[in-house]
């Protein structure tokens, strides 16, 4: 095998000239844990990446990166500062009508509807307005018992006191009834009645018809004021806490994407959805105007009411893995640290540093994914420095045998051995590692030599240097 001068020459030239960087070890193109003291290239012809002195892998993870390569990612930094934090809490919702105001029509008495009013589903209406009329035989009876007690006992008053104090109990009994109705007790013997609106809004439900035969307490027409609504949010189980009743809100539909509705919390719901892990908040908006219809989709923002300054960075400043949360702080001179920071409240544009930097830290904002990358990478490799700073000197043995088969192609040879009581190891046959071609270089198998190996661990044993062995001296050290 031919020698390798090139290696030679790296090995010999340590001391760099003045003004050139010093080459600590070659690391593995493609990040394994691999490295050389000298240059080399791996098994795909790719040369080994030199580490210098001043560009160390440290357990930091720093990364230095030069001005043409921070031009060339689009690297972008800002500072930490304190500030006020734009903290409002967003969550989405649904417009939903307010239960207060709505307002069931349901007659208490048996009858049937002759004549509809308001005959379709959402028109409006107004308080008071007549809705339907209807025609009860036992409206006709209650109203006659009315009109028959009251006659009786104007005719028997004077004459028949029990006369009069029966007529006056039958006549109670008939208003109590038409009181329960909440039908008036006048109208004498008026067999229809006409229901109005008990309030200005729309008709949600209607389920008359002209002709229909109704019982009593069915909800024939179903109103609801909708000049208020209600919107429940959905807010997270994690921000329960920044929630409270009275809170100022705003909300945004789609419909009306330029308008901004005020709001305010009314109501924090009881119950958790265990599926989604939100918990229902209810807030009351004025609806006058008509905008907002129930079933509209909205976005609500709840007001943090923090007017505290907060040490914050920009939101896109923070790495986020889940596991760990840092940030890259320049220590100058284009170079990068990774920083582990805990996050407080987050806003809309910036996070709440809590704790790992201080005022005045600049941090990286843009392109930190691709130094997060590299400045992982950094870290792993320091768990491999160069093989002399790491590896133990390793162990010399000599051992007295001859060459049983040379491969040259895979620098290595077998031999044949007496025992080396430093090993304990008996007199065989086995395989050795070659430091160079020219350690074996003229010797033939079968000759007596004196060999010297090293155990480098891991099971591999390379000779360093072999010599031709006195025969007589061999055979008498074999004895």
């Amino acid at each position: 095998m031919p020698p390798v001068p090139e290696a030679h020459a790296a090995a010999d030239g340590d001391t760099p000239a003045a003004g050139e960087r010093k080459i600590l070890y070659y690391r593995n193109p493609m990040g394994l844990p691999d490295t050389s003291p000298e240059p080399k290239k791996d098994s795909m012809g790719m040369d080994y990446i030199p580490v210098y002195a001043d560009d160390a892998p440290d357990d930091s993870g720093a990364v230095a990166v030069s001005p043409t390569r921070l031009q060339t990612l689009g690297v972008k930094t800002a500072r930490a500062q304190v500030q006020t934090l734009d903290a409002a809490l967003r969550a989405v919702g649904r417009v939903e009508i307010n239960e207060r105001a709505i307002h069931d029509v349901s007659p208490r008495f048996e009858g049937w509807i002759e004549r509809l009013y308001v005959n379709a589903s959402g028109d409006p209406v107004k308080r008071g307005q007549a809705l339907f009329s209807v025609y009860s035989p036992e409206l006709v009876s209650a109203r006659k018992e009315v009109e028959i007690a009251e006659k009786l006992a104007k005719g028997a008053g004077a004459s028949d006191p029990v006369a009069r104090d029966s007529a006056q109990r039958l006549l109670g009994a008939a208003r109590e009834r038409l009181r329960h109705w909440q039908v008036a007790a006048g109208g004498g013997s008026a067999s229809n009645i006409t229901f109005n609106s008990p309030a200005n809004g729309v008709v949600l439900e209607k389920k008359a018809v002209e002709g229909m035969r109704f019982a009593p307490g069915m909800a024939i027409y179903r109103i609801a004021d909708l000049s208020s609504v209600w919107v429940i949010a959905d807010v997270y189980e994690q921000d329960l806490a920044r929630v409270r009743v009275g809170q100022p809100a705003t909300v945004r539909v789609e419909a009306f994407p330029e308008r901004i509705f005020d709001a305010k919390v009314t109501y924090l719901y009881p119950t958790l959805n265990a599926a989604t892990r939100t918990t229902p908040v209810r807030l009351e908006l004025d609806n006058r105007d008509g905008l907002l219809r129930p079933g509209m989709f909205s976005h609500v923002e709840l007001a943090d009411g923090g007017a505290k300054p907060r040490l914050t960075v920009p939101r896109s400043a923070l790495i986020d893995t889940g596991e760990r949360q840092v940030v890259l702080r320049v220590a100058g001179e284009g170079r990068f640290t990774p920083q582990p920071v805990r996050v407080g409240q987050r806003g809309r544009d910036h996070i709440e540093i809590l704790e790992g930097i201080a005022d005045g830290d600049e941090v990286v904002v843009a392109a930190n994914f691709l130094i997060d990358a590299e400045s992982n990478l950094k870290a792993a490799l320091s768990a491999f420095a160069a093989p002399e700073a790491v590896k133990p000197a390793a162990k010399t043995y000599e051992a007295v045998g001859s060459i049983d088969a040379l491969d040259a192609a895979a620098n290595s040879v077998s031999m044949n051995h007496e025992p080396i009581p430093a090993l304990q190891w008996p007199a065989m046959t086995m395989d050795f590692g070659l430091d160079s071609a020219e350690v074996a270089k003229g010797l033939l198998p079968g000759e007596p030599l004196r060999f010297t190996f090293e155990d480098r661990g891991d099971g591999e044993f390379v000779i360093i240097k072999m010599d031709k062995a006195d025969p007589a001296a061999a055979a008498h050290k074999g004895h």
